[in-house]
């Protein structure tokens, strides 16, 4: 296995991998960063959440900041407001011991605009943003990215299917002439080729990462058969199994997170709802709770789950299954992050065995039955 130093990064950086405990690349980092440290090119990398992307994009991107220059110079696009925290957070970190300050902001709905553009008036190298929130922005004209020299697409896919669609179109169409554009999706939905059509090199160089596995191979697949009544009785049971460990319950609905969360509570369980009604304030909280530990279950639905990563999650539950496969994929891939193992377990009633035999065909998995 190549060391980050042989990939091509540079001494400080890799002593703030050391210092976070990132020693070894990841797949995507080992085929990710030579490219996009040698190549001006345009790039595709098809990786599911948790591979370590932010590392395999970011750290080229911090390495070809020209610090003497003001500009904003890269840009990255990510759909959820925890996602661009995350990714600035992560930035900041992987730049502690460099000698030349390299500045990233985040942008994103939620939090008032002027502090924002308040912020955008010192000196930004990188912006993080939310497609709607930059959009705004540059609109206003307190955003310039016309020496944007790398635009990141990140969670491609993710963005698209939270509307996104028509922002997205109007920021890939600046500046286009000067920059590359560097996607990266879990899937790939007709929109995204779409994208990579009309906005990107038809050189763009493209990375897979376990092509086979759509799914991450450390998490164990699991379904449980029952029925409408007795379903409660049982996550309660598996939940007590796993009184330890931390994990979400994905409902289709709104009222049925609000529903679960209420009845889980009564039973003496630490749990959090997250669903889209929810004000960013009260989203904050839920997930800070969570983040420390004092929280041990959220209760979510699929969009409300968006962009969440929590590292040392040990399962996830789906209370019903999703609608789309492509929401399966999502699901499982919270739990067994950075090489840790996970399971993934549905609960399921009369008829929606065939909906397991199904989702285990496309995604080239075994997902077995256990009975408790």
């Amino acid at each position: 296995m190549p060391t980050f130093s042989e990939l091509g990064i540079q001494k400080d950086f890799i002593k703030a991998l050391k210092e976070l405990d990132i020693k070894i690349p990841t797949d995507i980092q080992e085929q990710t960063i030579p490219v996009l440290l040698d190549s001006n090119t345009d790039f595709i990398g098809l990786a599911q959440t948790g591979t370590g992307k932010t590392a395999a994009y970011g750290l080229p991107i911090l390495q070809q900041i020209d610090t003497s220059s003001n500009d904003v110079q890269a840009l990255i696009l990510a759909p959820t407001r925890e996602l661009v925290q995350q990714i600035k957070k992560q930035l900041f970190k992987f730049t502690k011991f460099s000698e030349d300050k390299i500045f990233a902001e985040g942008v994103y709905g939620g939090e008032k605009i002027d502090k924002q553009i308040a912020a955008l008036r010192r000196t930004t190298h990188i912006i993080v943003a939310t497609p709607g929130r930059l959009l705004d922005l540059i609109e206003r004209g307190d955003v310039n990215i016309k020496n944007v020299k790398t635009l990141v697409l990140d969670e491609a896919d993710e963005m698209l299917s939270m509307g996104f669609k028509e922002e997205l179109n109007k920021i890939l169409k600046y500046n286009t002439g000067k920059r590359h554009t560097w996607l990266f999706s879990a899937t790939m939905p007709e929109d995204i080729q779409h994208i990579i059509k009309t906005y990107m090199s038809p050189k763009a160089i493209r990375v897979e990462v376990n092509k086979d596995d759509l799914i991450n191979a450390n998490i164990t697949h699991q379904y449980i058969s029952t029925n409408i009544k007795e379903k409660f009785n049982i996550l309660v049971t598996l939940l007590g199994r796993r009184a330890n460990e931390r994990g979400i319950i994905f409902c289709r609905t709104k009222a049925g997170t609000k529903d679960l969360t209420e009845k889980l509570i009564d039973e003496g369980f630490s749990v959090g709802a997250l669903e889209g009604d929810m004000q960013q304030k009260e989203r904050d909280k839920v997930m800070r709770a969570f983040k420390k530990g004092n929280l041990q279950v959220l209760v979510s639905t699929d969009v409300s789950a968006r962009g969440i990563d929590v590292n040392n999650l040990g399962f996830v539950i789906h209370h019903q299954l999703p609608e789309q496969l492509e929401y399966y994929t999502h699901r499982s891939g919270r739990t067994a992050r950075a090489g840790k193992k996970g399971y993934s377990i549905a609960l399921i009633i009369a008829g929606e065995l065939q909906k397991i035999h199904d989702i285990q065909k496309a995604l080239n998995i075994q997902i077995k039955e256990i009975i408790i």
